[in-house]
């Protein structure tokens, strides 16, 4: 694909295609069913509530009871989709999510909205930036972070075949729709450009930014290989390492903290086999503060021209 084929189509919430894709896969599977700790409309969870009544737990403000109930389920058969932000998704839980269904392998989807600095002016109590490090050690846990409304609808139908625990996360902003429908094989990295200068990886949101930070650069003559990397863990090594091998440098880009995040992940990688320069897209071991999602983006070093900025950084390092 050319980067100038990559377009926004119009502009929908990640967590919008949550819902869409907790409403199908719903359809689909009769084992499917969803929990919500007092945020159906946040989660986007009605359309699956109106047909599926009795599939449904409205648990109310108690998450860590949501996890264990939902481990509970998964012993019968079930297939859970918790709901709720990802901040009480993770920080307010781990313990129950690591003992109760990451330790015993529990077929539990753990469904985290709101994730992030784009959270905007609910400001730093809710913008969690750890929680895909907090989640990507635990043992068996897969960890997904799709980058727009049809990547997050494909990949929470897809979790519904793949077994064991796994984490997905989605934002509250509208955001460009630019990836096609279709599907969605977990695990499995999309190369959305060939290029030779520089690799850029990004997840999440960031994919956004780094398409308009690639457009930028290639118009300024350099040949950037894009890579969206919406599964961290398992992260697709193959992938990851025949790019840099061809271009010999790379930039990681994410809404996360640089500690314990993709970016982290592929420098782990690349040390072990493939020593390369590599430039961090990140927040800097830092908490976020409210705002706008753009102003925050902005501030905290995540947006287009950071991306770009990065990339001219590690290109000198070569």
């Amino acid at each position: 694909m050319a980067l100038k084929d990559i377009v926004s189509t119009g502009k929908k919430s990640t967590r919008d295609g949550f819902g869409a894709g907790l409403h199908e896969v719903g359809k689909k599977n009769k084992n499917v069913v969803a929990l919500c700790a007092d945020l159906v409309g946040s989660l986007k969870m009605q359309a699956f509530i109106k047909e599926n009544p009795e599939r449904f737990f409205q648990v109310g403000i108690a998450e860590a009871n949501m996890m264990g109930i939902a481990a509970g389920l998964a012993t019968t058969g079930k297939i859970p989709y918790t709901g709720t932000f990802a901040n009480f998704s993770t920080g307010r839980v781990y313990d129950q999510i690591r003992q109760s269904i990451a330790y015993s392998d529990k077929n539990v989807k753990i469904c985290a909205s709101h994730a992030g600095l784009t959270l905007g002016e609910d400001g730093a109590t809710h913008q969690i930036l750890e929680d895909i490090g907090m989640m990507k050690m635990l043992p068996g846990m897969t960890v997904i972070n799709p980058c727009d409304y049809n990547q997050t609808k494909a990949a929470t139908i897809a979790l519904a075949d793949h077994h064991g625990p796994a984490y997905l996360r989605f934002g509250r902003p509208g955001w460009p729709i630019f990836m096609p429908e279709g599907e969605f094989e977990i695990g499995k990295a999309i190369v959305m450009s060939e290029g030779t200068d520089v690799t850029i990886i990004a997840t999440g949101h960031l994919v956004w930014k780094a398409v308009e930070a690639a457009k930028e650069l290639e118009a300024e003559g350099l040949s950037v290989e894009l890579i969206n990397i919406h599964t961290i863990k398992p992260l697709d090594e193959e992938a990851i390492l025949k790019s840099v091998k061809k271009t010999g440098a790379v930039v990681t880009c994410e809404e996360h903290n640089y500690l314990g995040g993709l970016g982290e992940s592929v420098a782990g990688l690349l040390a072990r086999k493939q020593p390369t320069p590599q430039e961090f897209v990140a927040t800097d071991d830092t908490f976020g503060e409210s705002g706008t999602a753009d102003q925050l983006l902005e501030k905290y070093g995540l947006g287009t021209k950071d991306v770009v900025a990065k990339a001219k950084a590690v290109l000198a390092r070569k």
